[in-house]
Parts: C-alpha cells; structure tokens; sequence
C-alpha cells in the first residue's frame, strides 16, 4: 500500500501557520496608532488583511501540494484494500 502523506506531521507547515497567525494580530504596533490612512483605511487593517491572503494562499497551497488523498473509488480502481 501506498504512503500518503499528511502535513499534519510535518511540524515546519506548523511554524510557518502560527507564524502568520501571529503576525495575525497587530498587538506588536504602538497603541492607538491608526495613521496613516490608505485609501480610508487604518495601515494595521491592511497589514491584517494582507496576512490573512497570505494565510489563505499557504493553507491552499499546503491543501493542493502536499495533502494527497485518494478516493475510494480510485483505491479500488488501483485494486488495493482499506
């Protein structure tokens, strides 16, 4: 039977997350700071939302490349067993 391989083990996928996710969070700019403005908009909301298409990007990423499922229909095509 074939390995699959599951991200959920490979612990640098969970640096880089927790990395993003406390990048996340802009607790680490000066309090009550809000200038400038870009486009209307605080700099720490872009910088959140930023982070968060970077998030997006590298859990579609890690999803796409390297979480490889099978599909039963494709197990048993292949003629292995559960």
């Amino acid at each position: 039977m074939k390995q699959k391989k599951e991200p959920i083990k490979n612990w640098k996928i969970w640096v880089v997350l927790v990395g993003l996710f406390v990048l996340s969070v802009p607790w680490y700019l000066p309090t009550g700071s809000y200038e400038p403005l870009i486009f209307g908009v605080p700099y720490w909301a872009w910088i959140i939302i930023g982070i968060s298409l970077i998030i997006s990007a590298a859990l579609s990423y890690i999803l796409r490349n390297c979480w490889h499922m099978t599909d039963e229909d494709e197990m048993w095509e292949e003629g292995e067993e559960q």
